[in-house]
């Protein structure tokens, strides 16, 4: 069974099917991805890596830049990554 999923062929990002524990990997499209944290059903997981400023890709769409380096296997959430479609928030 596959446990993530590509949307779309120019996507930066997978999305788990299942719950996954930090150093699992995963066998995708030939490459192995090395979990480098614990990432739930339905998240985002970085296929390759992707550099700050450098746009997130989910849908073959922008939906938002990253923050900081994100390496390949990396948890891709709002930790390292700013939407598109909102203004920035003072910390």
């Amino acid at each position: 069974m596959n446990k993530i999923i590509q949307l779309h062929p120019a996507d930066n990002v997978g999305v788990l099917l299942q719950d996954m524990k930090q150093g699992d990997v995963l066998d995708f499209k030939g490459q192995r991805l090395t979990l480098q944290s614990d990432i739930g059903f339905g998240h985002k997981v970085a296929l390759t890596p992707i550099g700050q400023g450098e746009h997130v890709l989910k849908y073959g769409l922008p939906i938002g830049s990253a923050t900081r380096d994100i390496a390949a296997g990396e948890h891709v959430h709002v930790q390292n990554i700013i939407s598109n479609y909102q203004q920035p928030q003072e910390p």
